[in-house]
Formats: structure tokens, sequence, C-alpha cells
């Protein structure tokens, strides 16, 4: 009797725990394109990966490769995007697994985001790149062999989980348990902490439609299998970033907030002294500059293209 009693009470709990994970998911919705622009689809070994364009083809080609976190998309270059389309044409994916891109059961590794950026920025006439925080460590890692004319590093790193652990991420993956434990990771109040204890140094630059947004995509089906290999170490990159950036013969510019703490300033300042890059830094500002001073990036990032054409 006390074992179907325990076995009865699990499958309540398991069965609550299943409509929650499932309520969730059908509350968040359909996501929306978080860029305007037009909406393409890039088919790579066998996943439909969602990108947005503007700006006119005959423009030199300007990829945005969005950094990697629970609710990371295309979005975060939401505020410079339309603006940069004006002079040039302006490319965002969503990196599979997030935002709008397919998002299969994949055990994620920075490998896969190596050999991704590899063959996507390959459709393009040696295009400029802005890529932000561990992205940064994927797209440095193939640059050296790639057509990249131009790299604007956005709090670039290469290590931003814990070493590898097998262990959390299964626990993550998880049908059921997995899926509630990330959306808890994933809740609003979760969200705005990691907002205002990491991303930004002003929380007002994140409006409500955005907060909104970042809870949506980190809801979607499958949503936490990127971010399972994240959060365990297995999206962390080997690559040497001052030592590849600078073999690299292609001018180079890291962007820095002065009060980001995941990826410190006096970091910046190391590897830019290394890799013999220049070094923006932008007060008031942690690892988002590119929205918590969208004008002023938009402005350097001209200037530093500027630059590079005289």
């Amino acid at each position: 009797m006390k074992l179907s009693r325990a076995v009865g009470i699990t499958a309540v709990g398991l069965g609550s725990v299943a409509l929650v994970n499932r309520t969730l998911r059908e509350r968040a919705g359909e996501l929306d394109a978080a860029l305007p622009g037009d909406q393409h689809t890039y088919r790579w070994r066998g996943m439909n990966v969602a990108y947005t364009e503007a700006g006119d083809q005959s423009n030199p080609d300007l990829v945005f490769l969005h950094g990697i976190n629970a609710a990371g998309s295309s979005g975060e270059f939401r505020d410079v995007f339309g603006e940069l389309a004006e002079d040039y044409h302006v490319v965002a994916p969503d990196l599979p697994g997030f935002g709008r891109s397919d998002r299969p059961p994949l055990r994620y590794s920075a490998a896969l985001y190596e050999d991704f950026v590899d063959d996507f920025l390959a459709e393009f006439d040696s295009p400029m790149v802005v890529a932000s925080s561990l992205t940064s460590a994927y797209v440095t890692a193939v640059a050296a062999e790639s057509d990249i004319s131009r790299l604007l590093l956005v709090c670039p790193t290469s290590k931003a989980g814990p070493e590898p652990n097998q262990a959390l991420r299964e626990l993550v993956r998880s049908p059921l348990v997995g899926e509630a434990l990330f959306n808890g990771l994933s809740s609003k109040p979760s969200i705005r902490y990691f907002n205002a204890d990491h991303g930004y140094y002003d929380t007002s630059a994140v409006s409500d439609e955005w907060m909104d947004y970042e809870w949506r995509t980190s809801h979607q089906q499958n949503a936490r299998f990127a971010p399972a290999s994240f959060i365990s170490g297995y999206l962390n990159s080997n690559v040497d970033l001052a030592a590849t950036l600078g073999t690299l013969d292609i001018p180079v510019t890291l962007v820095w907030g002065r009060e980001a703490d995941i990826v410190p300033l006096s970091e910046g300042r190391e590897l830019a002294d290394e890799a013999d890059a220049r070094l923006v830094v932008f007060d008031d500002a942690k690892l988002l500059p590119h929205v918590e001073h969208a004008e002023a990036f938009v402005e350097t990032l001209r200037q530093e293209l500027a630059v590079d054409a005289s």
C-alpha cells in the first residue's frame, strides 16, 4: 500500500510538472522576428537557421553574431541593426538552438558553432563581422582561414561557463525535470537578475517589451538544449584569443563596457596589448554597450570602418 501510494504521488507530481511546462510553452507562443528587415532561412546540416537582412546588397556586408545565454538571439542588435542598414548590407542570424532557428536536441558544442560561423560567413563576400562575448571566440577560431575583412568584438571571451560537467548538461537536457529547471533559470525574475547583475549598467535600457521577448524565446520548444551545453561548460572554446587575433592580417577592434564584471576591462586591456588590437571603452556599460549606448556604438563602428577605408 505504501509503495502504491508513493507511486501515485510521484505520478501526480510528474504530471503537474509536465502541465506547467506545456502551459509555459503555449503561453510563449510563436516567436516573431526581433529585427526589422527581410526574413530568410539558411539551410545548414538539416536545420533551418533564421536570419534577417537589410540594406542595399551592393553595399559592404556587415554580419552581426549574437552572444550565448539562455535568452540569446539576434535581437541583441535591435538598437543598431536598422541604423547601420543605411550604409551597409547588414545580416544577423539566430544561432542554431536559439531565437527563431531550429532547436534540435543536439549536444551542442563550441566546435559546432565554429563550423556554423565558418559556413555562414562563407556565404558573403569579405564580410565585416561584429560578434559578442563567447561567439567572438568562435569567429576568432575560424578567421584565419576565412574571407573576413574586419572584426569588431564586444567583450570577447573564450570561457563563459565552468569546466565541462556532463552530469549538469544531462540533467538540464532531461525531460520534465530538466525543462522545469530551465524554466526556472529562464524565468522573468532570473532574466531580470542577469540583466541587472551582469548585462547592463543601467537596466532602464531594457524595455518591458524586450524582457518579454527574452522570456518568450527561452520558452520555445526545445529551448533548453543549447543553453544546457552553455551552462555546463561545453560551449567554452579552446582558442587562445590573444595569440590567434595577433596573427590575423585584418583590423581588429575590441569594444568593452568599463563596468563589465564577467569579462572585466582589465582582461580587455591585456587582450588588446597582446593581440595588438584597438580597444574602445564605453563608460556606464557592462556586457552590452551596443544596447546601452547604441548611438555612440554606431558612430564608433562607422569611425573604425572609415579608418580602414582611408
